[in-house]
């Protein structure tokens, strides 16, 4: 199955559950779309300000936390992210896209951590924990999880997550005054933000981001196909530990897997 169609087919839900849409008259101003994907998006928190707030939370983190001394990785992981961005870069100046990544300032650090994690802060701040490093193996690996992140940065998930939040904020006061605080009162909005509107919408982003990633990765001339090997071994490493995908928000190993073989024959055949 296309990405596009399971695009759609996960936006509509999504719409469903939230019960208006960015396409409504008061709010066409604020309709965005994720480069490449197209997807329609919200986009009525100011990306200035979560940008700057990214930035703050990075400093400290960086105060904080316990960075890799090892030069080998932390030359790879530069190496790795600035390739990636810079092949993003040029094909979004080539499809006429440049403005979309004006406001990011690319930075990649390594935590000294066991974890299995990286992640990216709106704005091109970057992680990734040395914990990861068993799973992604090879140079080819760290562009696999790297794509992923940087896709998350560019498809400007986190000023969408911010402007949902924002408008459902705006809608459960509304409601809740309705049924004289009834709904604060249960505390049954907490349970509809979470499996209503969280985790399926958050589902969607990481499916996207893997379908970017893989893109910019490609782009940066890495093997994709390395990607299938790091989220075989996350599945073996992780299997002791995977919720049910309806209570995650992001999409179980296997599901990630069977999606990536079916987009990397199409995505090589447009990126290569």
């Amino acid at each position: 199955m296309e990405y596009t169609t399971i695009v759609n087919q996960n936006r509509r839900a999504f719409l469903k559950t939230l019960g208006c849409t960015c396409c409504v008259p008061f709010l066409l101003p604020s309709c965005t779309q994720v480069a490449i994907t197209e997807r329609n998006q919200l986009s009525i928190y100011p990306e200035s300000v979560i940008n700057q707030n990214a930035h703050n939370a990075y400093q400290n983190i960086k105060k904080e936390s316990k960075l890799s001394i090892n030069k080998l990785h932390n030359r790879q992981l530069n190496t790795v992210g600035t390739r990636i961005t810079k092949a993003v870069q040029i094909y979004f100046e080539n499809i006429g896209k440049k403005e979309s990544l004006d406001n990011f300032d690319w930075e990649f650090i390594l935590i000294e951590d066991d974890s299995l994690n990286a992640w990216c802060m709106p704005g091109g701040k970057i992680a990734f924990y040395t914990g990861i490093l068993d799973i992604t193996k090879n140079e080819d690996g760290m562009a696999a999880v790297m794509g992923h992140e940087i896709a998350h940065a560019v498809a400007k998930h986190s000023v969408e997550r911010a402007s949902q939040a924002v408008l459902f904020n705006i809608g459960s006061t509304i409601l809740d005054s309705v049924l004289d605080g009834a709904l604060s009162a249960s505390r049954v909005d907490d349970y509809v933000v979470q499996l209503g509107i969280n985790l399926p919408f958050g589902r969607l982003q990481e499916s996207e981001a893997d379908y970017l990633g893989l893109i910019f990765m490609t782009l940066a001339g890495y093997d994709n196909t390395a990607s299938i090997g790091v989220w075989e071994r996350m599945q073996e490493a992780s299997k002791s530990r995977t919720p049910p995908e309806f209570l995650s928000t992001h999409p179980t190993p296997g599901n990630r897997i069977k999606k990536l073989q079916q987009w990397i024959p199409e995505i090589n055949a447009k990126y290569t």
